[in-house]
């Protein structure tokens, strides 16, 4: 697929650069000149190209998506799209400086000169836009729209592809929107590039683990070690002293960091075995502040000059570190090299699974413990109900009015109620409401149950089915017999087959209450009898019993009145 003439599709580049520091360079008048035209060619190049945004986040509904013609664009020309690919990717919270340190990739991506791909001590620094200031720049995840083609020492190519996220922890995202970029990041790329703030504190840990988690619950397969490269990437380090910058103060810092010691707490100990767990290989680097004018100049954009030394000499460092062709890695998936038409498919993927209800949502550390709390509380409250009930009506228990099992179940009810008030709960009231329902709803559903289990015990109602199907027999049997007499056979035949259903379902139903085999048989044949009993028998016999009863009160008045008049005539006779 051809780029979009917008773009400058993928740039080719020498296997040159050696990562090494340098500090005095002295070259002949000539050679700057050259070396000023290629740095100008490479800036002409550069901005032909841009950050494109590949996955789209919408702040109104906290949804993203995946721009998969941008993607396709950019990974599937003709010329790279069967090549292995590398992604490097940067994340972590907002305003941290990520894309900031992307455009200093970018300029040794361009230029792998390794006396002058750092640039002129006056040339603004362009690329991923970035700017100083408080508030979140990037959104969602951006890739830059040139795919660089790096000639390896073995003689083989790679494509390699930068990435920039959107900064966690702003004010407009959730704890599930930052675990998805920093998730989607983590999968796709093959060396993720975690960018924290002067130290490695104890949250940042959690929210990586959190983050990794969400990850590795999304991929189809989990693999012993689901990712591949992670770089802690510490700036603004102002403990020299103890860890020096750079990539070994960072490795003996990260040691220390992730230890895992015997007198420590077990959730300390399974962060820490979380993370090794992840990730094939994990590298720090300590990087120094880049200096007050960096920092406090609202108009500063980029430019050398205003950079301390320190920070410019660990660039020359851990960029070389991250993308010169000996130390780049290539992306893999379950032991297998990805190519760049792979990657996209592995994208369409991904963003399906995020963008579906399928994963859990990741919640902040707050409404977690507060679930955690809440339900804590239903389950005591419930198990004082449970107990309550148990007692009153449990198994070696004998049968109990309905009316008495009600009152009882409505008393434990408020009784359990009261007690999950009482408890010290986070989140508050409003929070809390929720699981009260819950709580009243499961309590409901297991005095429904207790009245079954209660009902079982009336041998009354055990008799129910057999009582029904001997009735229904019987009054077959009497129409049956009566309408043969009268010469109404068609109707006898049908009350024979009725009773003989009739007495099959009562063999049945005795059969399946004797062996406890075929219960789903047992059940449909209760259904029918309570289903007959309640609407024909039931209502048969309150009629009949009313009608007597009516009968006899009526029987009563009348002998009453005929005994009065009587007694009247014989005092008028005396």
């Amino acid at each position: 697929m051809a780029a979009d003439s917008e773009w400058r599709g993928s740039r080719t580049c020498g296997g040159g650069g050696d990562g090494d520091v340098v500090e005095d360079e002295t070259t002949t008048e000539d050679e700057f000149g050259s070396q000023e035209a290629a740095m100008n060619s490479d800036d002409v190049l550069m901005k032909e190209a841009r950050p494109i945004q590949v996955v789209l986040a919408h702040e109104d509904n906290h949804h993203f998506d995946l721009d998969e013609e941008s993607l396709e664009r950019i990974l599937l020309q003709e010329h790279i799209r069967d090549l292995n690919v590398v992604v490097v990717s940067v994340a972590g919270a907002f305003r941290k400086g990520k894309s900031f340190l992307l455009d200093f990739m970018l300029r040794y991506m361009y230029n792998q000169n390794p006396g002058t791909w750092l640039g002129g001590d006056d040339e603004p620094l362009t690329g991923f836009t970035w700017r100083g200031g408080c508030e979140r720049e990037t959104t969602g995840i951006q890739v830059w729209s040139e795919v660089f083609v790096i000639n390896k020492s073995d003689g083989s190519q790679v494509a390699v592809l930068l990435m920039d996220t959107q900064g966690a922890f702003d004010s407009q995202s959730t704890i599930r929107d930052c675990a998805t970029v920093f998730a989607l990041s983590t999968m796709t790329s093959s060396v993720q590039v975690y960018n924290l703030s002067q130290n490695i504190q104890e949250d940042d840990l959690q929210h990586l683990q959190l983050f990794t988690e969400y990850g590795r619950l999304a991929m189809e397969e989990v693999y012993q070690k689901p990712f591949q490269t992670l770089m802690f990437l510490i700036r603004d380090w102002s403990y020299p002293y103890e860890h020096p910058y750079g990539l070994e103060g960072g490795k003996s810092f990260l040691e220390k960091r992730l230890e895992i010691k015997q007198n420590q707490h077990e959730e300390l100990q399974n962060v820490r075995k979380h993370i090794h767990s992840c990730f094939a290989k994990i590298t720090c680097f300590l990087m120094p502040h880049p200096g007050l004018k960096v920092a406090t100049n609202p108009s500063f954009d980029g430019r050398l000059k205003d950079i301390d030394g320190d920070f410019k000499k660990e660039l020359r460092n851990v960029v070389p570190f991250l993308l010169s062709p000996e130390n780049l890695v290539e992306k893999e998936i379950g032991g297998s090299k990805v190519t760049c038409r792979d990657l996209v498919e592995y994208f369409k993927a991904y963003i399906k699974i995020y963008q579906g209800e399928e994963l859990p949502h990741p919640k902040s550390m707050l409404q977690a413990t507060a679930e955690a709390n809440n339900l804590a509380a239903v389950a005591g409250a419930k198990d004082v109900y449970a107990k309550g009930m148990e007692m009153f009506c449990g198994g070696d228990k004998p049968y109990i009015a309905p009316t008495d099992l009600e009152q009882q179940h409505l008393t434990l009810k408020e009784a359990s109620i009261k007690q999950f008030r009482s408890i010290k709960k986070m989140g508050g009231e409003e929070f809390s409401r929720r699981y009260q329902e819950q709580l009243e709803q499961e309590m409901d559903e297991n005095y429904a149950n207790f009245v079954k289990h209660n009902d079982s015990k009336n041998i009354f109602y055990a008799a129910r089915t057999p009582a029904t199907l001997f009735a229904v027999m019987f009054t077959m049997y009497i129409i049956s017999g009566v309408t043969g007499f009268i010469g109404l056979n068609s109707i006898a035949s049908l009350c024979n087959l009725v009773m003989g259903i009739a007495l099959i379902s009562l063999c049945t139903w005795a059969y399946t209450k004797y062996s406890g085999e075929f219960r789903e048989f047992g059940a449909i044949i209760d259904q029918v009898a309570e289903t007959i009993w309640e609407q024909v028998l039931k209502p048969l016999s309150d009629n009949l019993m009313e009608d007597n009863i009516r009968q006899t009160v009526a029987n009563s008045i009348k002998a009453g009145l005929t005994e009065q008049g009587s007694q009247h005539t014989k005092l008028k006779t005396n």
